[in-house]
C-alpha cells in the first residue's frame, strides 16, 4: 500500500494519501473530504482510525488542489473530484471490495461515481450534498465567482470553475434514484451548511438498500461526541454489507 503514495490523477497530479492498516484482506474504505477541507480533518481521522481498529483498511486523500494534494483549488469542482476517486480506486485490487465514505460534497462526488462504477460496492454519505446548485447560492450568493473566497477562507476563491459546474450538476436526484449499491446516509439534525432534508430526499428516491441515522444536535462536522456512534454505524453497515 505505500504505492498509493505516489497515485496521479489524469491530469498528472499527486494526490496526498493516508493509510490506515486493518485485519480485513478483501476490503478497504475510501474517504473523502467537503468543500475546503483535506483528508487530515478530524472527523475522517477520527473514522479512519476507528474503522481499522475494527479490521478495515481505510485510505483517506485530499482532492487535487486541496491540502498538500497537487493542483490548483480554483479548478476543485465534483466533476474533477469525480476523476480523483477513479484515479484512487484504481490503485485497489481487484479482488479487494471498496466502500466510500464522503463528506459533504464530497458525498455527491460518491453518489456520482456510483453510478459509473460498478467497482465502488458500498456508499456512505455523511452530511451529503444533494442540492449543489442551492448549495452555492445559499452558502455563496452574496460572492462574486473569481473575486471573493469561500466562506472568506484565504486560499479558498469561489472560482467561476466551480459555480458553473454546481449549477451544471443542480442536484444529484436523478443520479440518487439510480444507485444500486448498499448506501449509508449520516446527517445532522442541526445542520446548518447542507439541510438534513437533502439526506432525507436522497434517501426516499433510493431504490437501493438503505439507511438514513439523522442524529440530534449535530452539525455540518459532527462533533467529537458522535464520532463513535458513526464509527459504529458504518461498521455495523459494511459487515451487513460485505459480510
Amino acid at each position: 500500500m505505500n504505492a498509493m503514495s505516489g497515485i496521479k490523477n489524469g491530469n498528472g497530479e499527486t494526490l496526498d494519501v493516508s493509510f490506515q492498516g486493518g485485519t480485513r484482506l478483501d476490503a478497504i474504505v475510501i474517504l473523502g473530504h467537503g468543500v475546503t477541507g483535506n483528508k487530515d480533518r478530524p472527523l475522517l481521522k477520527a473514522i479512519a482510525k476507528g474503522l481499522a481498529a475494527k479490521g478495515w483498511p481505510c485510505l483517506r486523500f485530499s482532492f487535487s488542489g486541496n491540502g498538500d494534494s497537487e493542483g490548483n483549488f480554483e479548478d476543485s469542482t465534483i466533476t474533477k473530484e469525480m476523476e480523483d476517486l477513479a484515479a484512487v480506486m484504481k490503485t485497489v485490487p481487484q479482488e479487494k471490495r471498496i466502500a466510500y465514505v464522503g463528506h459533504s460534497m464530497g458525498a455527491a462526488v460518491g453518489v456520482l461515481t456510483a453510478n459509473k462504477r460498478m467497482s465502488l460496492q458500498t456508499l456512505v454519505s455523511l452530511a451529503g450534498m444533494v442540492r449543489t446548485a442551492d448549495f452555492l447560492d445559499r452558502e455563496f450568493g452574496d460572492v462574486v465567482p473569481g473575486e471573493g473566497n469561500m466562506w472568506d477562507e484565504e486560499g479558498c476563491s469561489l472560482s467561476t470553475t466551480f459555480a458553473n459546474d454546481m449549477r451544471h450538476i443542480g442536484d444529484v436526484l436523478d443520479e440518487a434514484a439510480e444507485v444500486v449499491q448498499p448506501w449509508l446516509f449520516i446527517h445532522g439534525a442541526d445542520d446548518d451548511v447542507v439541510p438534513v432534508a437533502d439526506s432525507r430526499d436522497a434517501f426516499a428516491v433510493a431504490k437501493c438498500e438503505k439507511r438514513l441515522i439523522e442524529i440530534p444536535g449535530e452539525g455540518h462536522s459532527f462533533s467529537e461526541e458522535s464520532y463513535q456512534q458513526i464509527i459504529n454505524a458504518i461498521d455495523s453497515w459494511l459487515k451487513q454489507s460485505f459480510g
